[in-house]
């Protein structure tokens, strides 16, 4: 398995905290965890984690010396932020908020963000855990609205660091934030096991031509668009 991952969770001396009902980390988190290492963040930098579910990310980037604002729309998500926040001894401002709306309030120098992603045969979700990664029928039904809403979020050189799938179609994003007037590329990509969401819906997927049969990997892809 290709995994590009300088720093987890582990070795960056968080541990984890999730309370019931958010979204563990799991290989996504670590990709992006990964992504933000290789960032430099200057001191007191604006940094944004949009859906920040346990707030691994959040912590990190203020161990890093970022001022941290953490948003996600879910209350339990809230809860296990702050909760992170207080054990790691780290300042971080914790919110409930819509992820696009978030992106409206000001502008910040770098913004992380694992949106949900996960192509579903339903609408999105507006309650219950399945928001963490349901969205829509061709998993983009977050995703473009943060790459709508990235380039008014960001400041000069800010910089959005994405991680999704590819089942939902990275080309796709690379246009709508290029489009945006920010320039965007594939920094890092992982072929990473199936996890139950996907392996329960291998027959729809393959009838949507997005996957095969015997598929037992997907790949992960982070996307880094920098304000020029």
């Amino acid at each position: 398995m290709a995994f590009d991952s300088e720093e987890s969770a582990e070795s960056a001396g968080i541990f984890l905290v999730v309370l019931p009902g958010v979204y563990a980390p799991q290989h996504d988190t670590q990709l992006l965890l990964a992504a933000l290492g290789r960032e430099h963040i200057a001191a007191g930098a604006d940094i944004l984690d949009l859906g920040t579910g346990s707030g691994v990310l959040a912590v990190r980037a203020a161990q890093l010396g970022g001022g941290v604002t953490a948003v996600d729309i879910a209350r339990c998500a809230v809860a296990t932020t702050k909760l992170s926040a207080f054990l790691h001894h780290q300042r971080i401002a914790v919110r409930r908020a819509d992820l696009a709306s978030a992106l409206k309030v000001r502008t910040y120098d770098l913004i992380l963000c694992n949106p949900p992603y996960v192509p579903a045969p339903h609408a999105v979700p507006t309650r219950g855990s399945a928001r963490a990664w349901d969205a829509g029928f061709d998993g983009r039904a977050i995703v473009d609205r943060v790459c709508d809403g990235a380039p008014a979020a960001l400041g000069s050189a800010g910089v959005l660091l994405m991680v999704h799938s590819g089942l939902c179609d990275p080309a796709a994003t690379l246009s709508r934030l290029s489009r945006g007037g920010l320039e965007a590329k594939i920094s890092a990509r992982a072929r990473v096991p199936l996890g139950p969401v996907l392996l329960s819906r291998l027959r729809w997927l393959g009838e949507q031509d997005l996957m095969k049969a015997n598929d037992s990997y997907e790949e992960l892809v982070v996307i880094r668009a920098e304000c020029p």
